[in-house]
Formats: C-alpha cells, structure tokens, sequence
C-alpha cells in the first residue's frame, strides 16, 4: 500500500517533563526542528531550555493549558509547525484532538482519530479485540452510566470488579470495587479523576482478576508491515500505576511469548493501525492463559526498556511512519538481547503512602556506567511544580541476563542522589532487595499486599 508522504520539519511538543526531552531528542536526530508549549509552572523547564523554540500556552493548571487543543492548534500555526508529537498522558489519546490536527493540516503523530476513537476507547478496544479472535477479560458491555448501572454489571460479573476509565492510562480512573458498598464512591472517584486527566469521565466494568501479571506488547505498524517488538512484564505496580517494568517478562514462555505477539498483530491488522502503539493483556503465569486488556494508541513510559533489548528507537519510528515511511525491517529482524529494567523515579514519600513531594532539587548526582541510561527532565535547582505527574525521572538498566541487568540497577539506584525533596528510590532499593521480586514471584497486588507490609 503506497503510503502519504508527509514532509516535517518542525514539531510542536503537546507535552512536557522527561516525553518532551525524549522527543525532542528523536527529533534532533533526525535533523527537526523542536518547539516547545510550556506552561507558566514550566517557563523554566528543561524542554523549554532544550527546544528550538517555545510557546507559552497559559497558566499552570493542565485544564488550561496542555488539555486544551485549541490553544496547542494555535500554538502550531503561529510556530509554522507541521507536525504535533503528544507524548503519552494528557491529549494523545484524545480522538477530537487528532482530528483538529487533521483539519488544521498538522500531522498528528500518532495513529488517525478513527483508530483512537475505535481503540483509545477501552470498551470499544474490547469489542474489537474480540472480533479479532482475541480473548478478553470478562465486562460490562460498553459504558456504565451511573453507580446503579456499574452495579448491574458488577452483580452479573462478580465481585470484585474494576472500575476502568474508557480514555486515557496511567492508572488514573481505575478503582477495585470488592462489594457493593464501596462502588458509589469509588465510581464517583474513578470519574471525577478520569474527567480531570483525560477530559472524559467514561468508565466501564471489568471482573478484577486476583494474583494474575500485566503483560504488554510493543508494536509498530506502518500498515502495511504490522511488528512486535517482544513484551513488556509491568506486574509491579501500585493503585495500578507502574513503577517497575522489565523486557522480557520472566513469566513467559516460548510458547505463550509467540501467541501473544500474533494476538497483539491481529488485533492491530484488524483495525489498519498506523504508528507506535502497545497491546495490554492481563496473564495467568500459572496456566499461561491471556487476556486483552487495552491498547494504548501512543508512547508508552516505559517505552525504553523495548529499545534496549532489540536496539529499535521506537521514537524515531513513529516520526518517520508519520511521514509516510516504510518501516524498514522485517518481523524476523526482531531480536530480543539481553534483560532490561526500568524503574520510575518520582517526587513522592513512601514512608507517607506514597504522598506527592513537589519542592526543589536542591542537589543531583545521576548514575551512569555500563548499560545505564537516563530519562529525566530534572536538573539541579529544578522546582518541582505541584500540578502535574510526580515523574522525575526513569533509570534504565540493561544486562546480558536478569541478574545482570539486576545488579546494574543496585548500583544505579545506590549512586543516584535527589536531595531537597523526598522521591521513590527508597522504595525501589528495597524492591529490588525482595527475594520474591529477585525470583519475579510477584503479581498486580504485590506491592499492596505483600511488599509494604512487611515494611
């Protein structure tokens, strides 16, 4: 299929924080120009100090500024952009702000707005998956609209069940509903915290799954060449926002590896996918039993430990595939190397559930050496703003083997030092100090149920 060739040369940034360095790093590369939105909280950030350019887009709060797509379209004409990167978080899921860009004649990077509105919709997503041939947790059919109509589902799934936000990830608009005492509440939270990150406070039904591994796929697609780039194992996670993830997943097989890479191309063959993307499935490592769970139509956080182990910039891809480009290898050129981990870093205090800690960095010493890279947007004097994601930075390490790839991170975590604010790399050195963890006996709840209680 001849592709729409689309020459860039500028890119708007409709992000911010350690995405926006990210990109516009893959941009340069490439020989782009980067121009960054910033809002007042960010006016000294280090993507506005990185960039070609920079626009101010308003004040701090992300409703009136990064999630209002007029004020990003505008932002691109004045900078004669021809393109806008999302990043993940905030519009890049967002179906309405893909087509703007369309109708304003800016590339979205990013699949099209049919493709987000069909798949960034995890009810949607689930029914297509299904038509697919793609097995699929057990859930409500589509939207609930009211606690009343969460519990009518509840009841015919069985307790418990998870309460999901149709738009956006992170974890944001997911609550575990054990009973049907907790569900009006919980319901009214997980809309009220998906409407403020995403602009839609959809939410559906899931049957919440005990002691099972989240397992995803990264892929890539041009249309015509549709790859899989092995898995992503994000089992270590807290109110179901990641904190650890790995590649590959310690808990597949050969076997179930293979079957859920096709799972993961069929689903995205099925609906004509163009761009970066991730296909979620929930594993029973037991039985070896997998389910979709969502795709995410954009970057992914934890993109890198993928780029570490098959050598791919998934970045740079997604540009070029916006530009109408053939990708330029082949499924059988995809070659797992080596084990890599990434922890993230972030302005929280585990001693205090995890609280949010913005402040300013008073000190910073990153780690380096062999097979360690570095994510961040952080830099000595840096104020964190209290407005957005605690994120501060992603540490990667990337060994021969897991234990290798283990011992790098110790060393990693043990040369990093944040100082004037409280951050996770506490909680990561005791995570990586767990035997269970050392032997990936570990599931969703882990961190809930096993690991901070016996703290």
């Amino acid at each position: 299929m001849a592709l729409e060739q689309r020459a860039i040369r500028r890119v708007l940034i409709a992000n911010r924080g350690e995405i926006a360095v990210r990109i516009i790093r893959a941009c340069h590369e490439l020989g782009l120009e980067a121009i960054q939105v910033y809002s007042e909280a960010d006016r000294d950030s280090l993507p506005v100090q990185m960039a070609d350019g920079s626009i101010c887009i308003g004040p701090p709060p992300s409703s009136r500024s990064y999630l209002r797509s007029d004020v990003l379209i505008d932002a691109a004409r004045t900078a004669k952009a021809d393109a806008i990167h999302p990043g993940y978080g905030f519009l890049s899921e967002n179906a309405a702000f893909a087509r703007a860009c369309d109708e304003a004649g800016i590339v979205f990077i990013g699949p099209s707005a049919q493709v987000i509105a069909s798949m960034g919709d995890k009810a949607s997503a689930r029914r297509i998956a299904l038509e697919a041939g793609v097995a699929v947790t057990p859930g409500s059919q589509g939207t609930v609209a009211n606690a009343e109509a969460a519990h009518a589902a509840a009841s015919e799934l069985g307790y418990p069940v998870l309460l999901k936000a149709t738009a956006g990830g992170g974890g944001r608009g997911m609550r575990v509903v054990r009973d049907k005492a907790q569900l009006a509440a919980s319901f009214a939270d997980a809309a009220r915290e998906a409407q403020a990150a995403f602009g839609d406070g959809s939410i559906y039904v899931e049957k919440f799954l005990e002691r099972v591994r989240h397992v995803e796929i990264q892929m890539l697609s041009d249309g015509d060449t549709v790859l899989h780039l092995g898995e992503r194992d994000c089992s270590i996670q807290r109110r179901n926002q990641k904190l650890v993830e790995e590649s590959p997943s310690p808990a597949l097989d050969d076997t179930v590896r293979t079957q859920m890479g096709e799972a993961a191309v069929r689903v995205c063959r099925h609906v004509s996918y163009h761009s970066a993307g991730t296909i979620e499935f929930i594993l029973d490592a037991v039985s070896g039993a997998f389910y979709f769970m969502e795709m995410n139509t954009r970057i992914q956080v934890e993109h890198p430990v993928t780029e570490f182990v098959t050598g791919i910039d998934i970045l740079k891809e997604q540009i070029r595939i916006a530009q109408g480009e053939h990708l330029r290898i082949a499924q059988a050129q995809v070659r797992l190397t080596g084990h890599a981990i990434e922890c993230r870093i972030n302005a929280e205090d585990p001693v205090r559930d995890f609280a949010p800690a913005p402040g300013q960095v008073q000190g910073l010493r990153m780690p380096g050496g062999p097979g360690i890279r570095i994510d961040s947007h952080m830099y000595e004097g840096y104020r964190i703003p209290p407005y957005y994601d605690s994120l501060l930075a992603k540490v990667i390490a990337w060994g021969q083997d897991r234990e290798e790839a283990l011992a790098r991170m110790r060393r990693a975590l043990s040369e990093m030092k944040i100082e004037g604010v409280h951050t996770t790399i506490p909680f990561h050195t005791r995570l990586l100090a767990d035997e269970r963890f050392r032997c990936s006996d570990v599931h969703t709840r882990f961190v809930e149920d096993e690991l901070m209680r016996s703290i």
